[in-house]
C-alpha cells in the first residue's frame, strides 16, 4: 500500500481542521472558587478540552508578560549589587568582641540606575503624609524596634533580614533582634544553640500543646526547660519534683549581615515564673553575673549590656519549674531592630485570643513603633468564594486591631501575599480568587488606618509566580521565594518604604 505525500498531508490538514472546530462547540463553567474548566460536560462528567477563544491566545499573551515581569525583575537587580555586597562578611571576617557598633549616619541613596516609577508603591489611609512623617521620625528617634509578622515566607529570616539590613545601613542600629530560644528551622542570623531538655510551645502551631493561659506574649511562642506544671504550688508537691538544669549559648552568626552580627544589648524575655529558678550567665567561660529570676508570674525582661559584641556567651538555669521564655532579643543600644516573627500556617487569626495584659505588659517593654503584618497566602488554597474572602479579610482586620489597641502609639504596614500558582486545565495559573483577595485585603486595611503593599503587584501581577520560577527565583512549589528572589521583592519593599520617606523635608 502506497502512501502519497499529498494524501497524507490533506489527512493531517482534514484532522487539525476537525480539532480546531471541536474548539466552537467547548464551552467553559467556572466554580464558586473561581477556577473554570473548559470542554465538554453532560451530567457532571466532562471531556476537557479548549475553547476557540483560548486556543491561540495563550503565547502571544504570555510572551508579553514575560517581558513586562522581567523588565520590573531586571529594575530591581540593578540595585542590588551596589547595597549588598560592600556589607557581605564570610565566614573568615568574625568581628572582634571590642567592636563598638558604627554611629548612626543617615544616607541618601543613588537611585539614578533604576526607575523609580517602576516600584510598587505603598497604600496609605487617608492621612498619608501624617503617617509617613510619623514612621520617619520614629526611623531616625534613639530607638526603633519594628516587629515582622509572617507565615513561612518569613521562616529562616527571610525577607526580614534583607530589609533589618538595609534599614539599619540608613538609620542605623546593630543586631538581628528576637531569635527563639528553640528554633524550628534554621536561621541565617543567628548562632543560638541550647541543651537537649528545652521544648518548643508555638501558639500558632496546632500540632503542640497550648497552654490555657494563653500567655505567649509578642512573639507567639514559648520555650521552658521542663514541661509545663503551673499548678503545682503545694511546697509537699513541690519537693517531690527533682531540680533540672538547662543552658543556651549565643555566638555571633559566622556568615550574615555586618549589622546582624554586632549587637550590645540582649534581652532574656520571660515570665509565669512561680517557684525559684537561679541563673547564671558566662562569657568566655568567665561567670560574670548570677541571680534569681523574679517569681511572681508576670513578664520580665532580664537585660544585659555590653561595651561591644560577646563572642562566647552562656546562660545557665536550674530550677524545678521552668518559667515561660518569650525568646531573646539581640540589640544594639541606639537605633533601629527588627524582629522577624515567622508564624507558619493560616497564623494571622490568632492575636486576639492571646492574653491580652501579658501581651501589653511584653509590648511596653519592647516599645515597637512599627509593626508589620504579612499574611493572606495560606488562605488563599482554602477560600471557596468571593464571601469567604471578605470574611478573612475582615477576621484578620479585626486581630490587627486588636494588636494596635495595645501598642496605640505604634503603626501599621500590612503587606498582602505574594502571586501563587495552582494547575488549572494543565497550566499553572494564579489562584483565581488571589487578585481579588490582595484588592480587598488593601481597601480593608486602608479604610482602618492602615498601610498596604501589595508583593502580588510588585511580582508583575496575575500569573507571575511561574516566571520567576522558571528564572529559579521562587522555587517549584509556585508559593515561595527562592533566596536570589527574597533579595529582589525585600529590595523592592525596601525601596518603597525609602521612596516613600524622602518625601519628609
Amino acid at each position: 500500500m502506497k502512501f502519497h505525500p499529498f494524501k497524507i498531508l490533506l489527512f493531517s490538514v482534514i484532522v487539525l481542521l476537525a480539532l480546531y472546530g471541536l474548539t466552537h462547540f467547548s464551552h467553559r463553567i467556572t466554580y464558586d472558587n473561581g477556577i473554570y474548566e473548559e470542554g465538554f460536560f453532560i451530567n457532571g462528567v466532562g471531556l476537557k478540552y479548549p475553547t476557540s477563544e483560548t486556543f491561540f491566545s495563550k503565547k502571544g499573551i504570555e510572551e508579553e508578560k514575560e517581558k513586562s515581569i522581567d523588565e520590573l525583575i531586571q529594575n530591581i537587580e540593578d540595585v542590588i549589587p551596589d547595597t549588598i555586597e560592600e556589607d557581605d562578611i564570610s565566614s573568615d571576617q568574625k568581628l572582634d568582641s571590642t567592636q563598638i557598633p558604627k554611629p548612626k549616619v543617615v544616607k541618601i541613596l543613588n537611585l539614578k540606575k533604576i526607575d523609580t516609577s517602576k516600584i510598587i508603591r505603598i497604600d496609605y489611609p487617608k492621612n498619608k503624609m501624617a503617617f509617613i512623617s510619623e514612621m520617619d521620625a520614629f526611623l531616625n528617634g534613639e530607638n526603633c524596634r519594628i516587629i515582622h509578622y509572617g507565615d513561612s515566607q518569613l521562616e529562616g529570616d527571610r525577607i526580614s533580614a534583607y530589609l533589618r539590613h538595609r534599614i539599619q545601613k540608613i538609620y542605623g542600629g546593630t543586631g538581628p533582634g528576637f531569635i527563639p530560644i528553640v528554633q524550628a528551622y534554621e536561621n541565617i542570623s543567628n548562632d543560638v544553640s541550647h541543651s537537649n531538655n528545652w521544648l518548643r510551645y508555638a501558639y500558632f502551631d496546632p500540632t503542640t500543646k497550648r497552654f490555657d493561659h494563653k500567655k505567649y506574649g509578642v512573639f507567639n511562642s514559648i520555650s521552658r526547660f521542663t514541661e509545663g506544671l503551673y499548678g503545682v504550688t503545694d511546697s509537699l508537691d513541690l519537693d517531690s519534683i527533682p531540680f533540672s538544669k538547662a543552658s543556651i549559648q549565643i555566638f555571633p552568626p559566622t556568615k550574615s549581615y555586618a549589622s546582624n552580627m554586632q549587637y550590645t544589648k540582649i534581652g532574656l524575655h520571660y515570665g509565669n515564673s512561680l517557684t525559684p529558678t537561679s541563673i547564671k550567665v558566662y562569657q568566655d567561660n568567665n561567670l560574670i553575673t548570677q541571680d534569681s529570676l523574679i517569681n511572681d508570674g508576670k513578664y520580665h525582661n532580664f537585660q544585659l549590656l555590653f561595651q561591644g559584641t560577646p563572642q562566647n556567651l552562656r546562660y545557665e538555669f536550674e530550677g524545678k519549674i521552668s518559667p515561660d521564655f518569650y525568646g531573646l532579643t539581640l540589640d544594639g543600644q541606639q537605633g533601629v531592630a527588627l524582629d522577624n516573627v515567622a508564624m507558619r500556617g493560616g497564623s494571622g487569626l490568632v492575636f486576639a485570643t492571646l492574653d491580652a495584659t501579658n501581651f501589653k505588659a511584653m509590648s511596653q517593654n519592647l516599645d515597637p513603633k512599627l509593626f508589620i503584618f504579612q499574611y493572606g497566602g495560606n488562605s488563599i488554597p482554602y477560600i471557596k468564594d468571593s464571601l469567604e474572602v471578605r470574611d478573612y479579610a475582615r477576621y484578620i482586620k479585626n486581630h490587627i486591631k486588636w494588636v494596635s489597641r495595645r501598642c496605640p502609639e505604634s503603626k501599621i504596614l500590612f503587606i498582602g501575599p505574594s502571586d501563587m500558582s495552582t494547575s488549572i486545565n494543565g497550566h499553572m495559573q494564579t489562584y483565581p480568587l488571589l487578585p481579588y483577595l490582595n484588592n480587598v485585603l488593601r481597601e480593608e486595611m486602608n479604610k482602618n488606618g492602615i498601610a498596604f503593599w501589595s508583593m502580588y503587584d510588585a511580582m508583575g501581577g496575575e500569573n507571575s509566580m511561574p516566571y520567576w520560577v522558571e528564572q529559579k527565583l521562587a522555587a517549584t512549589d509556585y508559593t515561595h521565594f527562592a533566596p536570589s528572589g527574597t533579595k529582589i521583592i525585600s529590595e523592592h519593599l525596601f525601596l518603597a518604604l525609602y521612596l516613600d520617606l524622602n518625601q519628609v523635608e
